[in-house]
């Protein structure tokens, strides 16, 4: 059960392995593109390739989802970014239960958006868990972590490892509790947070904030949506940028090489996007879209 690219490796990891895939459940298509167009979800594709048989309901609260779930009659189910809610009828229906991947260590970041949180609030290591799942948001007993360091990753570096890293980790807990090998911890009570969704008005840049705090805020919205700036009438993303010492007035850019003064300290600005062009190197940006020393981002 999942929907996103960071839930295909999990799904092959268990084809590899040579569990006997029951059902891949996954969101329904949605509106894409400029025709909008209905396309399915990275899940749904690759289990197709796959030829495996596909169900994505709008909801599983009915009574004929759930007991066209419970006909399965499978051992467990593994849950990875899937988006829907599941109840407690579906949730007792695997012999053995259901087991999400959740990219946090948990009870930290509980809730949608556990790796962009972990990287807006400057943690120095994150990581995956797989733990069964209970009725609670994100609150069950965990059978395997792995934690990996933060370091200068963005959102999308981290979910591209952690998506790997967790596929093992599923497969490894599976074997463990085949062989009843692993015993479910609960969780600690000390420590709980929340990753709530990332909303837009988070993505525009208030420069009067801390070179460190600006810096977090993009990498946990690179690639996407993508923290934002405004200048010269349009919207400039800011997808990559490093710390320095230097000053100036927040939004200020303070050198040729695009160097921002914020609140405290600088930033130097990396990677960015005007609307309608493709990620660029600042230095790119600077041929085509002069921004000298003196100009404001606001």
């Amino acid at each position: 059960m999942g929907t996103p690219d960071f839930a295909v490796p999990t799904l092959a990891e268990l084809i590899a392995q040579g569990h006997d895939i029951a059902a891949v459940y996954s969101q329904p298509p949605r509106p894409k593109g400029r025709g909008m167009a209905l396309e399915p979800g990275p899940v749904h594709v690759f289990a197709d390739r796959a030829k495996l048989p596909v169900r994505t309901p709008l909801s599983l609260k009915s009574a004929e989802e759930q007991a066209a779930f419970a006909a399965l009659d499978v051992d467990a189910a593994i849950v990875v970014a899937y988006g829907l809610l599941l109840p407690k009828p579906v949730l007792d229906a695997p012999r053995l239960g259901c087991f999400n991947l959740h990219g946090s260590l948990l009870p930290r970041w509980r809730g949608a958006a556990p790796i962009q949180r972990a990287v807006m609030a400057g943690d120095a290591e994150t990581g995956v868990m797989v733990m069964r799942m209970e009725e609670g948001l994100d609150t069950g007993p965990v059978l395997m972590a792995e934690k990996v360091p933060v370091g200068r990753k963005t959102s999308g570096d981290l979910a591209a490892e952690l998506s790997r890293l967790g596929a093992d980790l599923m497969v490894r807990a599976l074997g463990a509790l085949e062989r009843g090998a692993v015993t479910p911890q609960p969780q600690s009570d000390q420590g709980v947070t929340y990753a709530r969704k990332i909303t837009k008005d988070e993505a525009r840049i208030d420069w009067g904030k801390s070179a460190g705090e600006i810096d977090c805020l993009i990498r946990a919205l690179a690639p996407s949506p993508g923290a934002f700036t405004e200048v010269k009438g349009e919207r400039l993303k800011i997808l990559y940028a490093m710390p320095v010492r230097d000053r100036g007035e927040p939004g200020e850019v303070i050198t040729d090489d695009l160097t921002v003064g914020c609140g405290e300290g600088a930033l130097k600005l990396l990677k960015v996007q005007r609307a309608g062009k493709g990620v660029m190197d600042a230095r790119e940006l600077l041929k085509g879209f002069a921004l000298p020393p003196g100009t404001l981002l606001g």
